[in-house]
């Protein structure tokens, strides 16, 4: 035989065996089937919730910007308390610093008596003398 009559049977040969090594690979649909479907039911609900949620936005832009900015906020606040508590200032911890005792004294049982001083001022008021 010469090579041109070979070379379709080798194509026909390797195109064979890679038929029964995808064969192998992949099982038997039969076997398969449930998960299949459970995937499409999936993608088909995936593919409706999607138009939904285009529906409310477009109809309702101002509640999605509120609920975007308000989950933001959350995440930075939920950020900022992780980060707190990593650096060992988070409430309820004891403040490093020192602290002077003063001690109560007995008074006298009435309030102390407080002296303005008043300064001579204009009161706006004329005396007629002018």
């Amino acid at each position: 035989m010469s090579k041109l009559t070979s070379l379709p049977e080798r194509a026909l040969e390797l195109a064979s065996a890679v038929g029964d090594n995808l064969k192998n690979a992949v099982p038997a649909v039969g076997q398969h089937a449930g998960k299949w479907l459970e995937t499409g039911a999936k993608l088909g609900a995936l593919k409706g919730g999607v138009r939904v949620a285009g529906t409310f936005v477009r109809r309702n832009p101002v509640l999605v910007a509120a609920a975007v900015a308000g989950a933001g906020l959350l995440w930075y606040a939920a950020r900022r308390r992780a980060r707190q508590a990593e650096n060992g200032s988070a409430e309820g911890q004891a403040i490093e610093g020192r602290a002077k005792r003063v001690d109560a004294r007995r008074g006298t049982g009435r309030a102390p008596v407080r002296q303005r001083t008043v300064a001579a001022r204009d009161t706006g008021t004329s005396t007629g003398a002018e």
